[in-house]
């Protein structure tokens, strides 16, 4: 499949560097002000090597990416929260090109789920977003094939950072602001690292999979959030000396959606340390299945990106 890569971060980046372990051809990459187009393939390496050196990554026009000759778009550009732009027109552009979408945005699947839902139905292209839910954690492909109506609820730890600042807490007894500026240090957490600690991250996530079981119907605003960030040191302490833990757990049903700090057993599945993530799906026939891994980083990332693109070749 050949592929045209808008978002040139890590994921963007690391998408273009594996395709062709993949089988796949990149024929464009492009990220905010500048691209580079060949409908023949880009030489990939001399581009990253230009982001890497803070060149310009090509000289050609954005824009002109969707005049090229492509099979999948990746929407890879930072999300955004609303009106989800401009991913949502990148992906909209694509649709009505009939060409086929794998999104590792999370913008346009969590806040316009049902207006990307009747583009997919007017276009010959279909749209996949496994990459928004859980990185490299087959999460979505995994409610695909028990058949959504199968799946009663899926709940989980989606969020990194968050997951990280909680578990350094509780081993050594620091408060919040203490682990934070560590997380920081370490590249854990970002500058401002509101989105991953108020739990929005999460939240979209799991806005994410309600849409999926409901087929559509939820935006962040429908989403009851409470981050971590008011939770002392001394609650950790009191969770530990009666065999328990905190977690920031999500959970998404056809009823909706909640991401809040909970108490979780020390030794139980939803106990996961560091920033590994981990998903519980919920199904009628199958009991209660589990995965673990790492729910971010660029290669993790587009790992999920590319088997979309696969998916969507084998079709």
């Amino acid at each position: 499949m050949r592929l045209a890569i808008l978002g040139a971060g890590d994921v963007g980046r690391s998408v273009a560097d594996l395709a062709g372990e993949y089988g796949h051809e990149v024929v464009a990459l492009a990220d905010s002000t500048n691209a580079v187009i060949d409908d023949d393939g880009i030489d990939v390496e001399g581009a990253l090597q230009r982001k890497r050196s803070g060149e310009p990554v090509g000289v050609d026009d954005p824009d002109d990416v969707f005049e090229g000759e492509y099979d999948v778009l990746v929407e890879a550009t930072p999300t955004t929260l609303g009106d989800a732009e401009p991913g949502f027109s990148h992906v909209e552009r694509a649709l009505e090109a009939d060409r086929h979408v794998v999104l590792a945005n999370k913008g346009p699947v969590a806040e316009r789920y049902d207006e990307l839902r009747a583009l997919e139905d007017e276009s010959a292209g279909s749209i996949r977003f496994e990459a928004t839910v859980g990185g490299a954690i087959p999460v979505l492909s995994t409610i695909e094939d028990e058949t959504p109506q199968a799946v009663t609820a899926v709940r989980g730890v989606l969020n990194g950072t968050a997951n990280f600042i909680l578990t350094r807490m509780a081993a050594e007894g620091l408060d919040y602001d203490h682990v934070l500026a560590e997380a920081q240090d370490l590249g854990v957490a970002e500058a401002d690292p509101t989105f991953d600690v108020d739990g929005t991250d999460a939240a979209l996530k799991f806005v994410i999979l309600a849409n999926v079981l409901s087929d559509g119907g939820f935006a962040l605003e429908d989403a009851d959030v409470e981050g971590i960030q008011n939770i002392p040191g001394s609650a950790l302490n009191l969770a530990a000396e009666d065999g328990r833990t905190i977690r920031l757990i999500g959970e998404a049903t056809r009823e909706g959606v909640r991401v809040a700090p909970r108490l979780v057993p020390q030794n139980g599945p939803l106990a996961v340390t560091g920033t590994r993530n981990i998903v519980q799906i919920e199904t009628r026939h199958a009991g209660s299945l589990h995965s673990s891994g790492r729910g971010a980083g660029g290669p993790e990332t587009a790992t999920a990106v590319l088997s979309d693109v696969s998916r969507l070749a084998d079709r």
